[in-house]
C-alpha cells in the first residue's frame, strides 16, 4: 500500500505555551575547588601549556553514581569547575555524608598510585567536602539560544535533565499502557552523563515460553521507551524524540568475551550505599569477566575500586552468582531485583528484536499524553511532489513464482527470469571489465567446504552470465572466457589459515594476542605469495570461507583481522563468506546460495565496479556531476586495541571513470578503490594526530586539498553527521549556516570560495536517536511502512531538510500488526502476539541541503541523494547514499595491526594511553 504521509515520533514545545519551569535541587562544585581539583588531577602528569583549560574527568564517578544512587541525574561528562554550573540534579538533597564518601572515593580514583593516599588527604582538606550544599533552583526546561545559522541550542544541562523530567511523567502516567486487557507499567532507568537521553523499561518482565515438556524454556523481556532532546538544522525549535523497542534479558548463564561487559539493571529494596535513600529507579551496573581471577566482577571499580571505597560491595549481588543464575534475581533475591541485558554476541534469544509499526504507534501515542501540555507532536511529513521517486532501473527485477502457479506458469516465469538475468549479466560484464582491466578478473578462494565453493561458482556464472563460457571446471581452477571478459577463480583448501588463533589455551589481549595475530598474518602472506608465484599471475580478489564470529570460543581466537591484513599485504582485497548453514538441508531454507551471491557481488564492489543509480530528475542534475564522500576512519585506543588510527578518506564516483576512486592524505592523487582499501590496513596513527585539535586541523587540510583538486567540476559532497562532525565542527547543527562553509576552526565563507560548482549535503542517521522513529498512519490506529522522500508538513518555503525512508528489507516479511508486549488479534480473531518473530522498521535519514548554488531547487537535490540509496545491484536499499556507503565500508580495512617488520620503532607505543583531549563529547551537538 502506498502512503502519502509519515508520522515522526517527535515533539516540539507547544506554541504560545506557558513557561516550563521545574523545581530541582542542584549541586555544583564550589568555585574554590577549581585549583585544588586541577592540581590533584595533574599531580604527577607532564606540565601542559594550556593548564588553564584543564578539566577533570568525572566519568567513572558518574558510572558509580548510576549504579548506587540512581535517583541522582548527572549532567556533566567532565567536572565543570570554571563557571559554577551544576553537576548533579535531584528531587531532594542527597545525604551529605554519602556525597562526601563519593568525593573521597573519586579523589582516590584520580590518584591511584603509591603516593595517592597522601595527595587525597591533602586535597580533601583543601576542599572542605563536608561543606557541599544543594541549592533549590527553578529550572527553565526550555532555556536555549539560537546559532548564527538559525538552529536551536538548548542549555547544556537540558540534554540530560529535560528527558529525565519527561520520563518521570511517563512512569507516573495513569492509566498505564493497556491493550487487549493487558497492562504494562514502566520504571525509569539511571543513565550516566554520556547517555543520549532517558530510558524507561516495563516491569515486571514479560515471558515468552518456547519448546514443550521438559524442553520448555522461558525467555524474559521488556518494552523500553527512550526520550532524547534533539535539534534540527536551521530550525530554532528544539524537539523531543521518543523511541520504543524491546529490551531482552539474559536467560541462562551469562557468557562474555574477554574484556567485554554486560549491563545489569538493579532495583534494590534499600540503598546500595550505606545511609543513602531507597532508590526509585533502576540502577545500572556492569558485569565483567576477569581472566586473572577466573571469575566475574562489577565494572564500577571492581572489588578494589570505588564500589569498595564507598562500602557498596557488600550490598551488591555476588557477581559470580549473578552470572551463573541471572534469572533468579528477576523476581527479587536478597532484597535486590536484577536483570542482565542480553547482547547479540551472547547468542540466540527466544525473543527477537524490533517491534512492528502498529505497536510502536500504540506505545508512542500512549506516552504522548505525559508530554502535554508543554509539548505537542510534530505534524506529519508529506510525500515529495516530485513524481518519480525511484531511480531509473538499469537492471531488471526477476519475478517471484506464486504458490498456486501451474507447472506451465512456473516454467514461463523461470524462462522470463532467465532472460532478465542474461540481460543483467550483459550490463555487468563491461563495467567489471573496465574496473579490472584487459587481463580480466583473477580471484582466489580459500575454501573449507565443497558446498560453499559450488555456490560461489554458481553465483559467478549467474551474476556475469558465464555458464556457457566455462573453459575450466576445477578442482583447482574455474575459468570462463567470454568475449567481454575473462574470469579465473583459483581454489585451494584453506587449512590452518582459517583456524582459531589459539587452540585450547586462553588467548589474552596484549602481547600474547599481538604475537598470534602477527604469526597468522605472516602465514597468510607467505602462503599467498608462494601460491601466486606458482600460478604465475597476481589475483586481485580473495574469497575466504570462514566460521562466523560466534563459531570461535573466544573473540580473541577469531583470525578474520589477521587474514584481511595478510591478504592486503599481498595486494588482495578480501571478501568473507560463512560456512554452510545447517538449516540449509531443509528445502525451504536457501540461505547458502543467497549468501554466496551476496559475497560475490560484494567482492566485485571492492574492486571498484561502478553501478550508479540512474536518477530520474533530468536536466536538474548536471550530467557530469562528481559524487564525493568524506569519511573519517577512526580506531581509538581501548582495552582491545593499542594501535589507534585516524585517517580522513575520500571516495569519488566520477562520470565516465572506469572504477570508483579514493584517496587519503598519503596517496598520490586519486587511486582505484581497491588500492584505497589496501592502504588502510596496518596503519598506526602518527604522533602529530593525537589530540582533537590536531585531528581537526588534519581533517580541514584534507578536505581543502581534496576540494581544490576538483575545483571547476560540478561536485556534490556527501558527509555523514555522526561520523565526521567531531573533527569538522561545521557539520554540527549549530555550526551549519545556509550556503556557507567552514573548514576546521576557520570562518564561515561563501560556498563559491571553495568551488563555483560545488554543493554540500549532510546526511544524519538514527545513531544516538538523532532522527526520530516513525510510521505511516493508516486510519485511526493502523500503521505501515513507506518508501520515499518526505517534506515536513510545516516546513518553510525555503526548506533545506528532508527525510528519506526505505521499504523493509527483503528478509523481514513480518506483518505490520504483530504484537510483542500484549495480546493483539486481527479481524478474524487470530492472535498476532509473536515475540519470537523479528520486526524491523527502516530508519529515517535526514538529508540537509547545507550548501547549494544559486537557483538550485533543494527538493530536487534531496531527491537525487535519496535515489542514490537504491542501486540495482543491491537486494535492499542502502542505509546511506552509495558514495557514503562505499566510504563507510572502507573503514573495515582499518585493522589495528602493526607490521613489526616495517614499522618505525618509535611508533610502537603510540597511543597506548588515551590523550586527555581526545574524548568525543557529542553532548549538545545533535
Amino acid at each position: 500500500m502506498a502512503y502519502d504521509h509519515i508520522q515522526p515520533a517527535a515533539f516540539i514545545p507547544t506554541p504560545g505555551g506557558d513557561p516550563f519551569l521545574m523545581p530541582h535541587y542542584a549541586l555544583a562544585f564550589p568555585q574554590a575547588w577549581r585549583d585544588p581539583l586541577k592540581d590533584h588531577w595533574q599531580h604527577g602528569k607532564p606540565e601542559r601549556r594550556d593548564r588553564g583549560k584543564v578539566s577533570v574527568p568525572i566519568k567513572r564517578l558518574n558510572q558509580v553514581i548510576a549504579a548506587v544512587a540512581p535517583d541522582l541525574v548527572s549532567v556533566a561528562k567532565r567536572a565543570p569547575l570554571d563557571d559554577g554550573r551544576p553537576w548533579l540534579y535531584a528531587n531532594a538533597p542527597y545525604p551529605k555524608a554519602v556525597m562526601s564518601t563519593f568525593i573521597h572515593a573519586w579523589l582516590r580514583d584520580l590518584q591511584p598510585g603509591p603516593e595517592g593516599h597522601a595527595k587525597v588527604k591533602e586535597t580533601a582538606s583543601q576542599l572542605g567536602i563536608d561543606g557541599l550544599e544543594w541549592d533549590l533552583l527553578s529550572v527553565d526546561m526550555l532555556e536555549q539560544t539560537v546559532s548564527d545559522g538559525g538552529t536551536a541550542v538548548p542549555a547544556d544541562h537540558l540534554w540530560r535533565l529535560l528527558p529525565e523530567v519527561l520520563a518521570a511523567r511517563i512512569a507516573r502516567q495513569e492509566p498505564a499502557y493497556e491493550h487487549f486487557g493487558e497492562r504494562l507499567t514502566f520504571r525509569q532507568v539511571a543513565m550516566d552523563a554520556g547517555a543520549p537521553g532517558a530510558e524507561l523499561v516495563s516491569w515486571p518482565p514479560l515471558e515468552h515460553p518456547t519448546g514443550r515438556g521438559a524442553k520448555t524454556k522461558v525467555w524474559n523481556y521488556s518494552a523500553y521507551i527512550r526520550i532524547c532532546l534533539r535539534t534540527a538544522p536551521f530550525d530554532p525549535t528544539p524537539r523531543i524524540h521518543l523511541s520504543t523497542g524491546v529490551r531482552r534479558w539474559v536467560c541462562g548463564p551469562v557468557w562474555l568475551p574477554q574484556r567485554g561487559s554486560a549491563s545489569v539493571y538493579l532495583l534494590a529494596d534499600q540503598s546500595l550505599v550505606p545511609d543513602g535513600p531507597a532508590p526509585e529507579r533502576f540502577a545500572v551496573g556492569g558485569l565483567r569477566w576477569v581472566p586473572q581471577t577466573g571469575g566475574y566482577a562489577w565494572v564500577q571499580g571492581g572489588p578494589e575500586g570505588m564500589l569498595n571505597r564507598i562500602s557498596a560491595v557488600p550490598r551488591f549481588p555476588s557477581p559470580d552468582l549473578m552470572a551463573k543464575e541471572p534469572e533468579t534475581w528477576l523476581t527479587s533475591r536478597d532484597g535486590v531485583t536484577a536483570a542482565v541485558v542480553h547482547h547479540t554476541m551472547m547468542g540466540r534469544h527466544g525473543v527477537q528484536a524490533g517491534i512492528a509499526p502498529q505497536e510502536r504507534r500504540r506505545l508512542t501515542e500512549w506516552a504522548t499524553a505525559a508530554l502535554s501540555p508543554e509539548f505537542m507532536r510534530v505534524s506529519t511529513s508529506r510525500r515529495s511532489e516530485i513524481r518519480r521517486q525511484t531511480p531509473n532501473n538499469v537492471l531488471e527485477s526477476t519475478a517471484s513464482v506464486p504458490k498456486k502457479a501451474t507447472d506451465e506458469h512456473k516454467a514461463r516465469i523461470d524462462r522470463e527470469n532467465a532472460e532478465r538475468q542474461a540481460r543483467n549479466a550483459a550490463r555487468r560484464r563491461p563495467l567489471l571489465a573496465r574496473a579490472v582491466g584487459p587481463a580480466g578478473l583473477t580471484a582466489v578462494l580459500l575454501h573449507q567446504t565443497d558446498t560453499m565453493r559450488d555456490h560461489l561458482v554458481a553465483a559467478a556464472e549467474e551474476n556475469l552470465g558465464l555458464a556457457q563460457h566455462r573453459t575450466a571446471g576445477g578442482p583447482d581452477l574455474w575459468q570462463w572466457d567470454h568475449p567481454d571478459l575473462t574470469v579465473r577463480l583459483h581454489v585451494r583448501q584453506a587449512g590452518e589459515l582459517v583456524g582459531p588463533l589459539s587452540e585450547g589455551s586462553f588467548l589474552r589481549r596484549g602481547d600474547e594476542w599481538d604475537a598470534a595475530m602477527d604469526a597468522r598474518r605472516r602465514a597468510v602472506r607467505d602462503a599467498m605469495r608462494a601460491w601466486t608465484t606458482d600460478l604465475g599471475t597476481h589475483p586481485q580478489l580473495a574469497f575466504v570461507e570462514l566460521e562466523g564470529k560466534d563459531g570461535f570460543r573466544r573473540r580473541t581466537s577469531d583470525p578474520k583481522s589477521a587474514l584481511r591484513v595478510g591478504l592486503a599485504d599481498t595486494g588482495l582485497v578480501s571478501q568473507f563468506l560463512g560456512l554452510p548453514d545447517p538449516e540449509s538441508t531443509k528445502p525451504e531454507v536457501v540461505s547458502d546460495p543467497h549468501r554466496a551471491k551476496a559475497a560475490w557481488s560484494d567482492g566485485l564492489r571492492q574492486l571498484g565496479m561502478r553501478f550508479l543509480p540512474e536518477h530520474s530528475l533530468g536536466a536538474a542534475i548536471p550530467e557530469d556531476l562528481n559524487q564525493l564522500a568524506f569519511w573519517l576512519v577512526k580506531r581509538n585506543v581501548s582495552r582491545d586495541n593499542k594501535y589507534p588510527q585516524f585517517t580522513p578518506i575520500a571516495v569519488l564516483i566520477r562520470p565516465g571513470q572506469d572504477c570508483v576512486l579514493g584517496r587519503t592524505a598519503e596517496t598520490s592523487g586519486w587511486v582505484p578503490y581497491p588500492e584505497l582499501l589496501r592502504s588502510l590496513t596496518g596503519k598506526i596513527r602518527s604522533t602529530d594526530l593525537r589530540t582533537r585539535k590536531q585531528q581537526e586541523d588534519a581533517t580541514a587540510l584534507f578536505v581543502k586539498q581534496t576540494l581544490y583538486k576538483l575545483r571547476g567540476e560540478p561536485t556534490l559532497v556527501l558527509t555523514h553527521a555522526q561520523n565526521t562532525r567531531q573533527r569538522w565542527p561545521w557539520l554540527t547543527n549549530p555550526g551549519l549556516a545556509v550556503d556557507r562553509l567552514s573548514l576546521g576552526t576557520g570562518p564561515l565563507q561563501r560556498l563559491a570560495a571553495h568551488g563555483r560548482r560545488l554543493r554540500v549535503v549532510r546526511v544524519a542517521s538514527n545513531d544516538r536517536e538523532e532522527t526520530p522513529q516513525w510510521w505511516a498512519p493508516d486510519g485511526d490506529v493502523g500503521a505501515g511502512v513507506a518508501k520515499g522522500l518526505w517534506v515536513p508538513a510545516d516546513a518553510p518555503r525555503d526548506n533545506r531538510v528532508f527525510q528519506s525512508t526505505s521499504d523493509k528489507a527483503s528478509q523481514h516479511g513480518h506483518p505490520r500488526d504483530i504484537s510483542k508486549f500484549t495480546e493483539h488479534r486481527n479481524a478474524a480473531g487470530r492472535s498476532l502476539r509473536m515475540p519470537g518473530t523479528p520486526a524491523w522498521n527502516p530508519e529515517i535519514l535526514d538529508l540537509c541541503m547545507a550548501a547549494l548554488q544559486p537557483g538550485d531547487d533543494p527538493e530536487q537535490w534531496a531527491m537525487y541523494v535519496h535515489q542514490q540509496r537504491f542501486p540495482d545491484d543491491y537486494a535492499n536499499a542502502l542505509q546511506l547514499p552509495l558514495a557514503l556507503h562505499l566510504a563507510r565500508l572502507a573503514a573495515k580495512y582499518a585493522e589495528p595491526m602493526e607490521d613489526t617488520e616495517q614499522a618505525d620503532p618509535g611508533t610502537a607505543s603510540i597511543g597506548a594511553t588515551p590523550e586527555h583531549g581526545e574524548e568525543d563529547e557529542s553532548l549538545g551537538e545533535a
